[in-house]
């Protein structure tokens, strides 16, 4: 390999960009950042719908080496974090990097050049030493199978693709989806349109928000004092690593904390018994996707809104039929349906040694070694991998330890005059023994449904433990779990 191999990074949102600039500056200069939108942002540039914001408060979801003191909201909005990537490419000087615009449509290794070879969509080809594949978790979007799904004869889309061009004013409007995007923008739907139905399969642990814009003393105070920024971050890190992570606990007292005051938050909002009981969860806490919202419940009182339990029987041309028999006519149909995180169904092929097929490999529910390896995928590095999510914190202080693992990897090639590093599948597969035992003692292996875990049952999305333990695992490299191939020169 050359001293300083060449990298592809695919993908530029949080985890592909904050890889480039933590790269560049461990001395990896030759990196090319591939994505198929129009700019950079990753889930963020494609999530647009009214009332768009992280659940992550800002102080966390900010990168360690970039931080930023003119949030406006303690939970920004998406075109505040579409503005602060955008700052990040330009402070770095990764614009030359960029080729966006640029799908690749395959990634296949080419294990005599210990090489990445790559398809893009207009036919032409491009190689790499180092694959870095920062597609994300939340990168296809869910779409339910229903009966009858295409037949709506009116506008029908997914939230993560809003159409901004159907104006809901004085329409009849259904919401299929009740998590945290529909959280989001029922409550900025529901004063404009004539009337609203939420379709509701079971409901979500909503926990009090406490947003509030930041002010401009608190601003000024950053400018003039930027290790307040620091604090903050650190005094925010603490709470969720400490308390709110013992909301995925079952036996520990803060998640009955949490679950009461969740309940009460409910009941404080709620006061019809009737609509209380349908948005009552009957699961333990944690197993679904914790909810933190002040307007959601709120929105659900409007005279013009139904929150509609009755299963689903079908979607006609008028409306959306229900198992009861009854029709609610529709002028506008809108999925709030998440995303389908738990397969990983990336837009590409890869093709590792002799052939294989990822997606093949993945079949029974994506798997790596730390969420970052893959046995018979040599140098390539994957962001936001399986078993990587979170429910209690922000994810990007996992892509970070992540993407220094990565590096940790590259200087040891380096030290060693390597083309190839690759985890071996025995510790690929003892690492993921011990993880999914470890994670048949949270909440996510409880019986309710989630994004977190496939159709069979098996986690793919979370890690079991904190990010404490995460990195930990993470902080050095265990060579004896690695093949490095030396260079023939």
């Amino acid at each position: 390999m050359p001293q300083t191999p060449s990298v592809a990074i695919i993908g530029a949102g949080f985890s592909g960009l904050a890889a480039a600039v933590q790269l560049k500056q461990a001395g990896y200069d030759r990196i090319t950042i591939y994505d198929k939108a129009e700019r950079v942002g990753g889930t963020w540039q494609y999530n647009t719908y009214p009332g768009c914001a992280c659940d992550v408060r800002v102080q966390l979801y900010s990168l360690s080496f970039e931080p930023n003191g003119e949030w406006d909201y303690v939970f920004a909005r998406s075109d505040e974090i579409q503005r602060y990537l955008e700052h990040v490419v330009d402070k770095y000087e990764l614009r030359g990097r960029l080729r966006l615009k640029t799908e690749i449509k395959s990634a296949a290794w080419d294990d005599a050049a210990a090489t990445w070879r790559f398809t893009l969509g207009d036919g032409t080809t491009a190689a790499a030493d180092i694959f870095v594949a920062a597609f994300g978790q939340l990168d296809t979007p869910h779409m339910p199978e229903i009966e009858g799904r295409d037949s709506f004869a009116g506008p029908a889309f997914h939230s993560a693709r809003w159409r901004h061009d159907v104006d809901l004013k004085g329409k009849r409007v259904g919401v299929i989806g009740n998590a945290a995007s529909a959280a989001q923008f029922v409550p900025e739907i529901a004063p404009k349109v004539a009337h609203l139905n939420v379709f509701q399969r079971s409901p979500n642990y909503l926990l009090p928000r406490g947003d509030r814009a930041i002010s401009g003393f608190e601003k000024h105070a950053f400018k003039l004092a930027p290790w307040l920024m620091g604090v903050t971050r650190q005094q925010t890190y603490l709470w969720s690593e400490w308390l709110f992570y013992g909301a995925f606990k079952p036996d520990d007292w803060r998640a009955g904390f949490f679950r009461t005051t969740a309940l009460k938050h409910l009941e404080s909002q709620i006061a019809d018994p009737d609509l209380r009981a349908k948005l009552t969860p009957e699961y333990q806490i944690g197993c679904k996707r914790i909810i933190f919202s002040d307007d959601y419940y709120p929105a659900l009182t409007r005279g013009n809104v139904d929150l509609v339990t009755e299963p689903i029987a079908a979607i006609t041309p008028e409306g959306v039929k229900l198992k009861d028999g009854s029709e609610r006519k529709l002028d506008v149909l809108i999925y709030g349906t998440g995303y389908d995180a738990a397969h990983f169904r990336w837009s590409c092929e890869v093709r590792g040694l002799k052939g294989a097929v990822l997606q093949e490999k993945w079949k029974n529910g994506p798997e790596a070694y730390l969420g970052v390896s893959v046995a018979g995928f040599p140098n390539m590095f994957i962001l936001y991998g399986p078993n990587t999510n979170l429910g209690h914190t922000s994810i990007l202080f996992m892509v970070e330890r992540q993407i220094e693992y990565m590096i940790a990897c590259l200087n040891e090639m380096r030290a060693e005059n390597a083309v190839a590093v690759e985890v071996t599948k025995q510790a690929q597969d003892r690492y993921n023994y011990l993880l999914q035992d470890e994670l048949a003692h949270t909440p996510w292996a409880s019986s309710c449904a989630s994004w977190y875990k496939t159709e069979y049952g098996k986690i793919t999305n979370n890690f079991s433990g904190s990010t404490r333990d995460y990195a930990r695992r993470l902080k050095k490299p265990n060579f004896d779990d690695f093949k490095l191939r030396p260079s023939a020169a």
